[in-house]
């Protein structure tokens, strides 16, 4: 007998957990999830969109549009922020983000800052706003390196049932 061929890349199976924690997400427009790795491929941070820690996801507004306080942007933290927040090490660096969606300046920002060197995103479908053009001119400039994940695994499926495992 030999091995299974249709086991997940390592790529695939670390965007797998990230877009598994972006389930967590309860913004009912965007589910964001980010997964750090280091060079030795073990997992040293996970994050979602949401609130802050303390600030109720009943209290403050989701909504996309009208006066900006009124809106989810001023109060929610970005799924690569909280990963790198959440990260076990305080050294991230050389490590691979792998997130969703191409990250913000904001989260570029932090990204560059925390020492990560490599971004993977599945979906890039901001790439003509003016954020995203500012992520990857700062990514260029400090050599953090990108790239789209082409998944050979378009759909992953989990069974949580108890007789099945």
């Amino acid at each position: 007998m030999s091995k299974r061929n249709d086991y997940l890349s390592w790529d695939e199976y670390f965007m797998g957990l990230a877009v598994l924690s972006a389930m967590r997400s309860k913004d009912p427009n965007t589910q964001v999830g980010a997964c750090i790795v280091n060079t030795s491929n073990k997992i040293v941070g996970i994050g979602y969109n949401g609130f802050p820690i303390g600030c109720s996801d009943d209290n403050l507004p989701w909504e996309r549009s009208g006066e900006w306080l009124d809106t989810k942007y001023p109060y929610v933290c970005h799924a690569e922020l909280n990963a790198i927040l959440n990260s076990v090490s305080r050294d991230l660096t050389d490590c691979t983000i792998y997130v969703g969606l191409f990250p913000c300046n904001e989260c570029a920002k932090a990204i560059i800052q925390s020492g990560i060197k490599s971004v993977v995103y599945l979906s890039d479908k901001y790439a003509t706003s003016d954020n995203t053009i500012a992520s990857k001119k700062m990514f260029d400039a400090s050599g953090v390196k990108y790239r789209k994940l082409k998944p050979e695994h378009l759909n992953l499926s989990i069974n949580m049932d108890e007789k099945d495992i």
